[in-house]
């Protein structure tokens, strides 16, 4: 493996000992931290990259990114209302990843119904 296999993994530990350590003293700059775009442009390096920078593969790849928002704010608000009806972490999660993936499957199943997989 090269260095550059680890860097990934290097951000991210930081990103997590990051909200950690600020949570402490603040929840917002600490959730801030938690949803910065840091694997996005990681990812897009990876296949910028390994496309040998192609316009069109970075062009679908950012496409298929925004398509995958939206079931990531569906993660996040399903785990807001579960916080707030009192779920314990575990199923709070559960519940989130239920949405995200719910949200997901009717993405994929109505592009493939409109014909733009």
């Amino acid at each position: 493996m090269k260095w550059s296999d680890f860097i990934p993994v290097g951000i991210s530990m930081i990103v997590i000992l990051t909200v950690a350590i600020v949570q402490k003293q603040s929840k917002l700059v600490a959730a801030v931290t938690a949803t910065m775009p840091v694997t996005i442009p990681l990812a897009l390096w990876i296949v910028y990259s390994s496309n040998q920078g192609d316009r069109a593969a970075v062009t679908q790849f950012t496409q298929s990114m925004l398509i995958g928002i939206v079931p990531t704010v569906s993660f996040i608000v399903a785990i807001w209302l579960a916080s707030r009806l009192g779920f314990k972490l575990l199923p709070m999660i559960a519940v989130g990843y239920g949405t995200w993936a719910t949200v997901l499957a009717i993405i994929v199943g109505l592009r493939r119904v409109l014909g733009k997989s």
